[in-house]
């Protein structure tokens, strides 16, 4: 077995980090993250956390990018293999629907992420911003394919019917923490239908 390069070394031990920051933000959001506490999860010192991120800042960036790479992968990569129409169309859904779910790790780091930043001006918001806006188009994109396809309405704006799609996944994760995934999940699967439904040729 090739031993690793100190580059490459350099690189897993920032995926660590990364990674126990990244389940720190998910229950404590960005602005819980501390270099200090972070370097003793990893056992690392604080100067060995600095010199893989410049700044608290830069730690951020790289978890909120870490997020959005696993939210595809977990909610848009698996949809693709579903047929071009409705079908992908609620293969994505419902994997965002399970995405919301998050008992392992205790929440979703861009809805914290929004209530955070979203009326500060900076960095971490232009990020959050640039990722938000590169899944609602991918969203409008599969309701486009769906318009294409004849099964949804010609006349369907697909940015609206993101854009509404999107309130239903903001709800059901709101609700699955108060009230229990099964019963925010049954309801956004209702909701998403007759949404549907409305906008069926």
């Amino acid at each position: 077995m090739p031993a690793l390069t100190s580059s490459g070394k350099g690189a897993a031990t920032r995926d660590v980090i990364v990674d126990r920051a990244f389940g720190i933000a998910c229950s404590a959001g960005l602005e819980g993250l501390s270099i200090g506490p972070l370097a003793q999860a990893v056992g690392m010192s604080k100067s060995g956390v600095f010199a893989h991120f410049g700044s608290r800042e830069d730690l951020q960036l790289a978890v909120l990018d870490a997020a959005g790479q696993r939210f595809v992968e977990h909610v848009l990569l698996p949809s693709l293999k579903a047929r071009r129409g409705l079908p992908r169309l609620r293969a994505i859904v419902a994997a965002w629907f399970d995405w919301v779910r998050h008992t392992a790790d205790g929440g979703c780091v861009f809805l914290a992420a929004v209530s955070e930043y979203d009326d500060r001006p900076g960095p971490l918001r232009d990020r959050l911003i640039q990722h938000e806006t590169r899944w609602r188009a991918e969203l409008a994109r599969a309701v486009g394919l769906a318009i294409g396809t004849g099964e949804l309405q010609a006349d369907t704006d697909p940015m609206q019917l993101a854009f509404e799609i999107y309130g239903l996944a903001l709800v059901v994760h709101h609700d699955a923490g108060l009230f229990g995934y099964d019963a925010a999940l049954s309801r956004g699967q209702r909701a998403l239908e007759r949404l549907i439904l409305s906008h069926s040729p």
